[in-house]
């Protein structure tokens, strides 16, 4: 019987060039993957990092304050939020008068990229231990943005007497449910892969529009280190981890609310669609029990902070300054 050698030859060769593209294809990515490394080791050698590292369970926070000897307001970043200390810089710029203190939580700007499972009991002891390292007098009023609102929810209840009011940021509230939550399995981190290889710092590089902040408040060297500092931290273990367990974290605090005499102010960021209804009603019913709370539609996007800094420091003034 005759054997068709050329039939059998191509499938051979497709394999081949198959496997030369695989293997061209594997060294651009190991090559991108050195020279990225390179880069940061570079950039983090010849920047000087913000802030002031503080020791807590399992790792070190970087914390970022304004130097101003006024009434102590926290803030907290949403998730996955690069360098908080540099996010709500024009927001702190408008908090003159305030001791505004940044905490960076393990994951974000110049803390430790790994910690213990970030857990709403972990978030909230860790950054109560490095308030009190730091000697920040309580009670100060917490601010936080976007899924923050999960673990102020949680610090107010755990450490109530050191809490004088709370601030929401668009914060994200807890969705009620009953049903048993599964604990987050180990899986591919395909957001790292990206950062390490290199594909996030040549987005910044060649679409820096696509990362930097919708505004105009920020200055040339904050956006360059804020697109820097992506790269460096996009999809670290820390974030990833507390990722995975928004679903744990959010179940934990079903049928929890504030103290009925903390004052909440809740801003809901107006995006000009039917969801501001939603989040506002949403706030409403989490602040029922609350004596003194303020729900506050502003118009602009979920990073209120970027854009409308100046209108939330006079309402946040203004708040704290009514009578109790």
């Amino acid at each position: 019987m005759a054997t068709d050698t050329g039939s059998l030859k191509k499938p051979r060769r497709g394999l081949r060039r198959a496997g030369i593209a695989a293997l061209i294809v594997l060294g651009l990515i190991l090559v991108s993957t050195v020279v990225n490394l390179v880069l940061e080791s570079t950039e983090k050698s010849g920047t000087a990092p913000y802030g002031e590292r503080v020791a807590v369970s399992g790792g070190s926070l970087n914390v970022v304050r304004n130097g101003d000897q006024g009434q102590p307001i926290v803030l907290l970043s949403g998730l996955g939020t690069a360098a908080p200390g540099l996010d709500f810089a024009p927001l702190v710029r408008e908090l003159g008068g305030f001791d505004a203190i940044v905490v960076e939580g393990f994951g974000y700007g110049y803390s430790d990229l790994e910690g213990p499972a970030r857990s709403n009991e972990n978030i909230s002891t860790e950054l109560h231990d490095a308030l009190a390292k730091l000697q920040v007098r309580p009670p100060y009023v917490l601010a936080g943005h976007s899924i923050a609102g999960f673990y102020m929810l949680d610090y107010a209840n755990r450490y109530p007497t050191e809490v004088s009011a709370v601030v929401g940021i668009d914060a994200t509230i807890p969705k009620p449910g009953d049903g048993p939550v599964e604990d987050p399995q180990p899986g591919i981190n395909v957001e790292r892969a990206l950062a390490v290889t290199g594909v996030v710092r040549v987005v910044a590089a060649l679409a820096p529009g696509f990362l930097d902040p919708d505004s105009d408040a920020y200055t040339a060297e904050e956006l360059r280190r804020m697109r820097m500092m992506m790269s460096w931290n996009y999809g670290n273990p820390a974030v990833a981890d507390e990722s995975a367990r928004i679903a744990n974290n959010a179940a934990a605090l079903r049928g929890v609310t504030y103290p009925d005499d903390l004052p909440v102010l809740a801003f809901v960021a107006d995006e000009g669609s039917d969801s501001t209804a939603t989040k506002t009603a949403a706030a409403e019913n989490l602040l029922k029990n609350v004596r003194r709370h303020q729900v506050v539609p502003i118009e602009g996007g979920h990073y209120l902070h970027w854009t409308q800094s100046k209108r939330m420091a006079d309402e946040i003034r203004a708040f704290l300054a009514a009578p109790q």
